[in-house]
C-alpha cells in the first residue's frame, strides 16, 4: 500500500482475510486498509441518539474511519478487525465490561485485554477472489454454491429482516432464512433467485442448514473474539464471546 499524506493521524492495519476475498485490483486485495484515529467527530457519531435508534451508528463510525475505500465490500471478519483496531486506537486495549458469571449467575466486572485478540487460524488456500464456494449438503447430498457475506449484504439482510418482521409484527422470525437466501447463489446448478429463495424456505433441511453455517464459520477469515473468563466466586474458567456492540466504544474508565 503506497504511503500517503493525510491531514489527520492514520494507521495501516492488516485484514484477517489477507485480501484473498477480493478481486485483483480491488483496494482491499492488498490485505491492508488505512484507518484514521478517532477524533471528536467520531465521538459525535457515537453519541448520536438518532443513529443509535436507527441501528446504524457503528456503520457510520466505520464509514468515517476507513480511508480511501468503501466499507461495503468488507467481509465480516475484516470489518470486525477494523472495529477492534478503531476501539484500541481510540480508547486503549483495556475493555471493562460487566457480564453474567456462567457458573454463579452473578454479575461480574471483567477487564478484557483487546491486544490479545488474534486472527483465526484458517486455511487461506480455500479463499477465492471471486467469492464463490462449493459445498455438498450432508443430508440431501445436494450441491450448492455460496458466498461470504459482505457489509453491503449484511445491510440488505438487516433491512429485509426488519421489513418482514414489521409485516408479521414479530410473529415469524426470519433472520436465518434471510441470511441463507443472501448467502446461497446456486442450488444444483440453478442460480435463479426465485427458485433459491423458495428452496431455502421450504426444502433446505435444518441439519443441512446447520452444516453449511458451521462450514462457513470454519474457513471464513475472522478474529477469534473469545476471552478466558474466570469466576470470582467459583474460580472456574470458560471461554466467552467478547461483547461486541455499541457499548464496545464506551469505556468505563
Amino acid at each position: 500500500m503506497a504511503d500517503k499524506n493525510y491531514e489527520f493521524p492514520t494507521e495501516v492495519i492488516s485484514l484477517p482475510s489477507e485480501g484473498k476475498c477480493y478481486p485483483e485490483g480491488h483496494p482491499l486485495a492488498s490485505g491492508q486498509v488505512t484507518i484514521k484515529y478517532m477524533t471528536a467527530k467520531e465521538e459525535d457519531i457515537l453519541s448520536s441518539q438518532n443513529l443509535i435508534k436507527k441501528g446504524i451508528v457503528l456503520d457510520k463510525l466505520l464509514e468515517s474511519v476507513v480511508v480511501d475505500t468503501s466499507i461495503d465490500d468488507l467481509v465480516t471478519g475484516d470489518k470486525n478487525a477494523i472495529m477492534l483496531a478503531t476501539r484500541i486506537l481510540g480508547y486503549g486495549a483495556n475493555y471493562q465490561v460487566e457480564l453474567t458469571d456462567p457458573f454463579s449467575g452473578e454479575r461480574q466486572q471483567v477487564t478484557i485485554d483487546l491486544s490479545k485478540v488474534k486472527t483465526k487460524d484458517i486455511d487461506y488456500t480455500k479463499l477465492k477472489r471471486d467469492n464463490k464456494y462449493e459445498f455438498t449438503l450432508p443430508q440431501t447430498g445436494k450441491k450448492i454454491k455460496f458466498k461470504l457475506l459482505s457489509h453491503r449484504d449484511e445491510k440488505d439482510v438487516q433491512a429485509e429482516v426488519a421489513a418482514l418482521e414489521k409485516l408479521s409484527k414479530g410473529a415469524n422470525p426470519v433472520e436465518v432464512t434471510t441470511r441463507l437466501r443472501k448467502m446461497i447463489i446456486e442450488v444444483e446448478g440453478n442460480a435463479e433467485r426465485g427458485f433459491i429463495n423458495n428452496w431455502v424456505s421450504n426444502q433446505l433441511l435444518a441439519q443441512d442448514s446447520r452444516a453449511l453455517r458451521a462450514h462457513v464459520r470454519e474457513f471464513a477469515p475472522d478474529l477469534d473474539l473469545k476471552f478466558q473468563f474466570t469466576s470470582d466466586i467459583t474460580g472456574e474458567t470458560e471461554a466467552l464471546d467478547i461483547p461486541f456492540g455499541v457499548s464496545f466504544f464506551y469505556p468505563s474508565n
